[in-house]
């Protein structure tokens, strides 16, 4: 019998590209920005903080667009990109921003992704954000299993795990020990030899 197709469904940072946030507390020296969803989990209580900091920082968005112009993907994760992309359907489900990705995405040679939206006032200052919908990443996997996809999910966050536990097959990648500890039940992996080990066992 044939099966499904398959759709890897990857999160951004700490997977593909560094974390923005921790980036942008390194350039600033603001220490609190450096929290992630390996942290909080509650991503509105996160954005809240973050953009607590940004006022009283007076940081713009255009500041933080600065920053993450000057990052680059992970050793390895362009490769893998294309890696997947030769063999398998491949999207990002990142809870990051249209407005931040970019750069990002050119230097990852474009694959689909799925975010968030940002907006800024008159001063450019950050004033809000849309959320496509509440846990995203886990209708996502739902929705493409529902179009009849298998489904193989990876994230290192808090935020990830409702993705990894929905889809077919999944892991953590490079997850914080207090994520693991608190998921001891999703399988952990830290090279990206070993998730394309896993996408062919599954595949």
């Amino acid at each position: 019998m044939n099966k499904n197709p398959l759709i890897v469904a990857m999160d951004l940072e700490g997977v593909l590209v560094p974390e923005v946030w921790i980036s942008v507390a390194e350039k600033t020296g603001i220490e609190g920005l450096r929290l992630t969803t390996r942290d909080i989990s509650d991503y509105s209580v996160l954005m809240a903080h973050r953009m607590k900091l940004l006022k009283e920082h007076n940081l713009k968005l255009k500041d933080v667009q600065d920053v993450i112009a000057t990052m680059d993907p992970m050793p390895g994760a362009v490769e893998f990109v294309a890696w997947l992309r030769e063999r398998y359907q491949a999207v990002i489900l990142s809870d990051t921003f249209y407005e931040f990705a970019s750069p990002l995405m050119r230097k990852l040679n474009w694959p689909m992704l799925f975010c968030n939206s940002i907006f800024q006032d008159e001063q450019g200052m950050v004033s809000g954000y849309k959320m496509r919908i509440d846990n995203g990443k886990r209708h996502a996997v739902l929705a493409f299993k529902q179009l009849n996809f298998r489904v193989f999910a990876m994230g290192d966050s808090y935020n990830d795990t409702a993705m990894i536990l929905e889809a077919d097959c999944g892991a953590l990648f490079r997850p914080s020990e207090k994520v693991v500890k608190d998921f001891p039940n999703l399988p952990v992996m830290n090279e990206y030899s070993q998730v394309k080990e896993a996408i062919l066992a599954f595949a």
